[in-house]
């Protein structure tokens, strides 16, 4: 019997196969292999006599994700709030970078934006909307984009991540009310959320696929990357790809540089290669560290 891993707690699986959920063990080789059952595996399961089940084969992951531990995910939607808490572009670019590392595609969602005084929700949706992102303006206060957000959302297998604080349990239980998610307030003094989210989990939508309601993607480890990785996952550097006068250019100090010329020309925000120039900087002292 085939199936989907809906949540997995103190060693056991729990199994969506049809219209029911079965409570599974692993099979001791998993353990001998060094492979681990994650929360959105396609499985194949058995059923004895006494309605125990277990994971016999964990069928091929369009990817996986090691924290979140998670497979096969479709979209990640990329969640800030225009305010309270105030945007961190860096931790976003960050995530961002992990999603095209990862093979998974990424969605800019810009929230509460019912608290949006000085147009800033444009302003940063014009900087990732010029990198190729899709981007979503959303409220819970007044229901903007909630419909958008559900069609995005609709037949796929979807995880919001963000900071917290940002509303992501806010946005899924106004598509969705029924999911009762828990929320959290923002810390007045330190401009920050609260995590509400205790374990992974995998939710079904009543409109179709599924979302992934996680404890959150915490800091993000950038030390496996090199900086060849960084400069192939910045979508906006596709455009030029093999123009610049060196084959391994890596668009920060080399001359004959073309995505530093379109930069010149507003082709590519500032604020995103500002802070590519800050994760290469973070990446490369993690090389060095590496080979040290």
């Amino acid at each position: 019997m085939k199936g989907i891993i809906v949540k997995g707690v103190g060693g056991l699986y729990y199994v969506k196969a049809g219209n029911e959920v079965y409570e599974c063990k692993a099979r001791g080789r998993f353990r001998k292999d060094d492979i681990k059952p994650m929360v959105g595996d396609r499985v194949e399961i058995d059923i004895n006599g006494k309605g125990e089940g277990f994971i016999k084969e964990i069928l091929p992951r369009s990817n996986c994700m090691i924290r979140p531990a998670v497979a096969n995910v479709d979209q990640i939607i990329v969640v800030f709030s225009v305010t309270n808490p105030d945007p961190n572009l860096l931790y976003i670019d960050k995530l961002l970078l992990m999603c095209a590392v990862n093979n998974i595609e990424a969605v800019i969602c810009i929230n509460k934006v019912d608290l949006d005084e000085n147009d800033l929700c444009h302003y940063y949706g014009d900087i990732y909307a010029k990198a190729g992102y899709k981007v979503l303006f959303t409220s819970t206060k007044n229901g903007k984009g909630i419909d958008e957000l559900e069609n995005v959302m609709k037949d796929k297998t979807s995880a919001l991540a963000g900071p917290s604080g940002v509303g992501k349990s806010s946005l899924l239980n106004a598509i969705q009310p029924d999911l009762n998610l828990k929320t959290g307030d923002v810390s007045v003094k330190a401009n920050r959320g609260k995590h509400t989210t205790r374990h992974v989990e995998l939710l079904q939508l009543k409109s179709g696929g599924y979302v992934l309601d996680t404890p959150g993607f915490g800091a993000i480890d950038l030390d496996f990357l090199t900086r060849k990785d960084v400069v192939k996952n910045y979508p906006e550097f596709k455009a030029y790809e093999g123009k610049c006068r060196f084959a391994d250019c890596l668009h920060i100090l080399e001359p004959g540089c073309v995505v530093k010329e379109a930069l010149k020309e507003g082709k590519i925000g500032s604020e995103r290669y500002n802070n590519y120039l800050r994760i290469q900087e973070e990446v490369g002292m993690a090389e060095e560290r590496r080979y040290d």
